[in-house]
């Protein structure tokens, strides 16, 4: 993504799709099977720590086509945004209810940020979303326009952007813990 015009800065993406746009170990596999011998996508990633791009003063976190669906890396991006912006090819998907789930996960990112999200494709579904993940405005899917429409900056951090999923992780290994020391226990009364 490139900021023109007003907008400043520009983004590449981090996070490759596997098989899709590079090969992964792809020394090892050419020769090995005839698939991995067709002309592929062979592109490099952006650097991980890359400026936020800029309009009208308020700085906007990215997310190229699949890294919307991943939310760890948009909650870093999102850290010192106003806004979330996601772009995507998703003619690939095809008439299947991928674009739909596609969309669902860019709600989700905007809800776990409380950031809006600005949403463009080619043949999805674009769309405007607030910070609590509604949909006020969009394009149906299949459908050419182009969507106008207000967007509200929001400031701060909330703690799924600070933290991420570990605690989540953490918890969820806590209680394996517990119920592995209970079941232990268990054995031991038993005997």
């Amino acid at each position: 993504m490139i900021g023109l015009g007003e907008s400043r800065g520009q983004y590449d993406k981090t996070r490759l799709v596997p098989a899709g746009e590079y090969i992964p170990f792809e020394e090892t596999l050419r020769g090995l099977n005839s698939f991995f011998d067709l002309p592929m996508s062979s592109f490099s990633s952006g650097a991980s720590n890359q400026p936020l791009l800029s309009a009208k003063g308020q700085l906007i976190a990215t997310a190229i086509c699949y890294e919307i669906a991943y939310p760890n890396l948009v909650a870093k991006t999102t850290l010192g945004a106003s806004m979330i912006m996601t772009v995507s090819n998703d003619a690939w998907f095809g008439n299947s209810m991928a674009p739909q789930q596609h969309m669902q996960m860019a709600r989700m990112r905007a809800i776990e940020n409380a950031k809006p999200l600005m949403r463009g494709t080619n043949n999805g579904i674009t769309a405007l979303v607030d910070y609590r993940g509604n949909i006020y405005q969009q394009l149906e899917q299949f459908t050419a326009g182009e969507l106008e429409g207000v967007i509200r900056p929001r400031q701060g951090q909330t703690p799924f952007a600070l933290f991420g999923s570990w605690p989540t992780v953490i918890a969820a290994l806590l209680c394996c813990a517990v119920l592995i020391l209970i079941r232990k226990l268990n054995r031991i009364k038993k005997i």
